[in-house]
């Protein structure tokens, strides 16, 4: 068949939904001319992640294809050009430049616009609105001379909004919203306080309950008042406040549109015209507009599939999401309002660190219904499986938000209890069934594979943790051996490249790089290596500089403001007077604000990075050396007085932790490590919530191991009881020696553990009945740790090489960061605010 005697489909509208309509019905048939009609001068991007055009993302990085991607399959397009009129008698199109394009059938994919509120004063200079790039430019450019900027509207584009004044460095940013909560379309009341107390952590200013009466200044915006009587003062406004479907060309043609607006669409997406339908933000399907993504490439599947002769239907859509505003986790799923009689709720709250969960179940406890997540959110798709296939709960739901705690995992909640039919990728309409397929017969082994096998993980992006799930599952059951590399330059597990490093004695990144490795690295393989050298070598890190990140290679944690931090080992939190005295004048000397830690040392915060070596020197002649609160190493050992003062105490908690502390102090792992020793079982040291705790009994020690406190804190396990100091130090070198051996980067023992096949009875074989028979090498290999120990700050302050890196200009070393800014608060200084 000619192409002249091909039907012709017309699209208006060149965005994400468009674009995807187009790219959908090119997969299923070629028996179609296509022409496509964009408003906006340039060819379809992802407004998703449109915020990310602050952080560097340049237009052609959010496009969704190259432009030569419409000629290579003849799609006709015509850029910057507004469809005029519809002639439906003639089934013609005429646009604003001229051109008049017959069609067969017409899809509409006009999206949306912003609202923008009838506020006096709203036509003012630097007054904008956020949706599309040209917004952003526009945005950019005028944030260059204001201080302080406003959104009205705390929905999901008014959060994103605010992120993008965020980025671009305003001094004060402020969300004006009318209704009493954040987002209110998605989160309940107690979710939403969680996530405005968060938001205020990070200086975002919520204003609630408020009415915006008129923007006041006289040619340019000077600020808003509200209808209270209260006025915020302003250089910018950035108007989010919802959106406003684009159906005024349907009117124009007599279509049947809502009366709140909206194109009016049947089940095929078509209209009250036949050959014409609407897909995306502009269609209104009983009674609703779908304001996100995947609803519309939902819609345009079914028109694809429609055209083709196919029998999809459009039945509505989940509008579950989950994203992260300024840093923050937030996600609803299912139904996250309904409240009793309807069903019952588990809510879990930790203000401390800013996490909500809440999950509705149904009254006779069988299945999850809905629920919202703020602060962490990892559980979401897992949870939104549950919801969406009717899977029946665990026995102890709490255990879907707060994990199983010393029971077996509960069965069913893995993602391979999934039917296959359980959608995935709800971006694409990807199932279980088509990854695992993937995997399968089409030996796709990653996720990069995958997106470009279906285009899994290429919407939202959401799905991508499930979809990695599903690959490595899948392998596992077909007994492919899953190669957990640790980067595309090295293709080895950590495991495998320290082994090969350690017998190959290799002690430099390069030399590494050389003989296991390929390319110049990356920023996953280089701290990696990093910390594998000094885990082998206990060589000084600092040496490493050019491949460690900033903590690291400055020994001291970066801070606000462009300072340092420094921290003193203070071994089982005991201290001298004299040395209490040397902190002070130290703190005093160098203006630093002083602060006691929860694993019981001081910190001195608001040294500049020229300072760093003078400030070491002086504490180190008074006896002190390096804490490594920096490093990925042991931070801390904390103790109770146990029985050197405490009328409860069983034994002498302080001496064993300091004992312990200065054993393993400067060890590198895989992540940072902490320790706690408690002289009875009131536990006043907390060690049960660390890496490692000890804890007195009437006849020893009892040694617990593989806790952590965190985002996700996890009770330590016991691993032996009642042992003398000496067995306690033993397992304690073998425990962490294993675990240094063999962990994954960036993996805490919890962590390390929860994965071991086997678990704590696998732990317990290995390091108390020594199983596999390398006890005696790791023994060994601590104990060439031990000593091998070294201050790094000492190396530091001594070395002229090493001290030449902490000058902050290098042709004037003593010079101080002239942007480095200070407040005072409570007597002592404080970053000044970004």
């Amino acid at each position: 068949m000619s192409q002249q005697d091909l039907k012709t489909v017309v699209v208006v509208g060149n965005g994400m939904v468009g674009y995807k309509f187009c790219e959908k019905l090119l997969a299923k048939t070629s028996a179609f001319n296509i022409v496509v009609f964009g408003e906006e001068p340039r060819h379809a991007y992802d407004r998703v992640h449109l915020s990310e055009y602050f952080n560097g993302k340049s237009a052609d990085d959010l496009s969704m294809s190259h432009l030569g991607w419409y000629s290579e399959n003849n799609i006709a397009l015509h850029l910057g050009d507004t469809i005029t009129e519809i002639n439906r008698s003639e089934k013609v199109i005429h646009s604003l430049k001229g051109v008049s394009q017959p069609y067969d059938y017409l899809v509409l994919a006009t999206g949306s616009s912003a609202f923008v509120p009838d506020i006096p004063g709203v036509e003012k200079d630097g007054v904008f609105v956020y949706r599309t790039i040209e917004d952003l430019d526009l945005i950019q450019n005028y944030a260059k001379a204001a201080r302080k900027g406003a959104v009205l509207g705390g929905g999901l584009l008014g959060l994103e909004a605010a992120k993008a004044l965020i980025d671009l460095g305003l001094e004060e940013t402020h969300v004006i919203e009318f209704a009493p909560r954040l987002m209110p379309r998605q989160i309940d009341s107690a979710g939403s306080a969680m996530l405005q107390a968060k938001l205020e952590t990070l200086d975002l200013k919520v204003h609630m309950n408020k009415s915006t009466s008129s923007i006041l200044g006289d040619s340019n915006i000077k600020g808003l008042q509200f209808n209270d009587d209260t006025s915020l003062e302003v250089d910018m406004l950035v108007i989010s406040a919802g959106i406003r479907p684009r159906d005024e060309l349907a009117k124009l043609a007599g279509l049947e549109t809502g009366t709140r607006g909206g194109i009016v669409v049947n089940q095929k997406m078509q209209t009250s015209d036949d050959s014409i339908f609407a897909i995306g933000e502009c269609a209104l399907y009983d009674g609703m507009i779908y304001g996100l993504v995947a609803p519309g490439y939902e819609m345009a599947e079914v028109v694809a599939a429609h055209l083709c002769a196919g029998e999809r239907t459009f039945n509505g859509y989940d509008m579950s999401t989950k994203l992260k505003l300024i840093g923050v986790d937030v996600a609803s799923f299912g139904d996250p309002f309904v409240t009793e009689p309807d069903s019952r709720s588990i809510v879990f709250e930790d203000s401390h660190k800013g996490v909500y969960k809440r999950i509705n179940i149904s009254n006779d406890g069988k299945y999850l219904l809905g629920g919202v997540l703020i602060g962490d959110a990892d559980a979401y798709n897992i949870l939104l499986q549950t919801v969406n296939n009717n899977i029946l709960l665990p026995p102890n739901p709490e255990d879907l938000i707060l994990g199983a705690r010393g029971g077996e995992a509960s069965a069913g909640a893995g993602v391979v209890t999934l039917p296959d039919e359980a959608l995935i990728c709800s971006c694409e309409a990807v199932s279980k069934g088509d990854i695992c397929g993937a995997v399968t017969d089409l030996n796709v082994t990653t996720v990069e594979g995958m997106k470009k096998c279906n285009k899994a993980g290429t919407g939202c992006g959401g799905c991508v943790p499930l979809v990695k799930d599903l690959i490595h599952e899948t392998l596992k059951a077909n007994g492919t051996y899953i190669k957990n590399v640790v980067c595309e330059h090295f293709d080895y597990s950590r495991q495998e490249l320290f082994d090969l490093m350690k017998l190959n004695k290799i002690k430099t990144y390069d030399a590494a790089l050389d003989h296991f490795g390929k390319g110049d690295g990356c920023e996953l393989c280089k701290p990696t290596v990093a910390s594998i050298l000094a885990s082998l070598w206990n060589d000084v890190i600092v040496k490493q500089h050019t491949i460690q990140d900033s903590n690291d290679r400055y020994l001291a944690n970066i801070q606000k403001g462009g300072t340092y931090s420094v921290v003193p080992r203070i071994p089982g939190g005991e201290i001298t007077p004299d040395k209490l005295i040397v902190i002070g004048q130290v703190a005093k000397k160098y203006n630093l604000y002083t602060k006691i830690t929860g694993g019981q040392r001081i910190d001195l915060f608001g040294a500049h990075l020229s300072e760093l070596p003078d400030i070491w020197s002086e504490l180190i002649d008074a006896g002190f050396e390096s804490g490594h609160a920096y490093g990925k190493a042991l931070r801390t050992v904390k103790s109770c007085v146990g029985s050197t003062w405490c009328r409860f105490g069983l034994h002498d908690s302080v001496s064993f932790a300091i004992e312990i502390e200065e054993r393993y102090r400067g060890i590198r792992a895989p992540h940072k490590i902490k320790g706690g020793v408690s002289g009875c079982v009131r536990e006043c040291a907390e060690a049960q919530s660390k890496d490692f705790g000890i804890i007195a009994t009437e006849k020893g020690w009892n040694l617990y191991v593989a806790g952590n406190g965190g985002s996700k804190p996890q009770h330590a396990q016991l691993l032996a009881t009642d042992i003398d100091k000496e067995t306690c130090v033993k397992y304690l070198d073998r425990f962490l020696m294993f675990y240094i051996n063999t962990a994954d980067s960036l993996t805490r023992t919890a962590t390390w553990l929860n994965k071991m096949e086997g678990g704590l009875s696998y732990l317990k074989n290995v390091v108390i009945n020594d199983s596999l028979g390398i006890n005696a090498q790791l023994e060994a290999e601590m104990q060439g740790l031990v000593d091998s120990y070294h201050c790094e700050w000492k190396e530091a302050v001594e070395n002229p090489d090493l001290r030449k890196q902490f000058a902050h200009f290098v042709n004037a070393p003593k010079e101080k960061d002239p942007l480095v800014a200070f407040d005072t608060m409570r007597e002592q200084v404080k970053a000044k605010e970004w």
